[in-house]
């Protein structure tokens, strides 16, 4: 049990890093319809979103299989470029989840990300510019 302690220091650390730089990148570049509660909200509103479709038993196999397998990536301390590298150690993350993300929008539809996302739609609407998902309601450029 002992040993359990400084794991979930280290992931509550990684967790608050990933988060600060994805405010500041966030409040630097923010679109001018996201206002600042989103950006605040976004990660957490993103981890719900991961759960709460990795537990949908109306989606694939492959897509729960596939988020399950994300969140237990997210919450190892074990990474492709190690979190202690700033910047880099938790752009990998980052990278990670928005392919994740596309993958699951491609099987399981657009409907599904709209379905569970806790937070609000301008968030949303980051979270699919972020991820480079489409958003299906907005009317295509010709």
């Amino acid at each position: 049990m002992e040993h359990l302690v400084p794991i979930a220091i280290s992931v509550a650390c990684g967790v608050l890093v990933l988060w600060s730089i994805l405010v500041a990148v966030l409040l630097v570049a923010r679109p001018a319809d996201l206002r600042v509660a989103d950006v605040l909200r976004l990660l957490p509103d993103t981890v719900v979103l991961l759960r709460r479709l990795a537990a949908d038993a109306e989606l694939p196999r492959g897509v729960r299989v596939r988020l399950v397998l994300l969140l237990v990536y997210l919450v190892l301390p074990i990474d492709l470029i190690p979190d202690f590298i700033p910047v880099l150690g938790y752009a990998d993350d980052a990278i990670i989840v928005a392919l994740a993300l596309r993958s699951v929008v491609r099987r399981a539809g657009p409907a599904a990300l709209q379905r569970h996302w806790p937070g609000s739609a301008e968030g949303l609407a980051a979270v699919r510019r972020l991820a480079g998902i489409s958003d299906p309601t907005r009317p295509m450029d010709t």
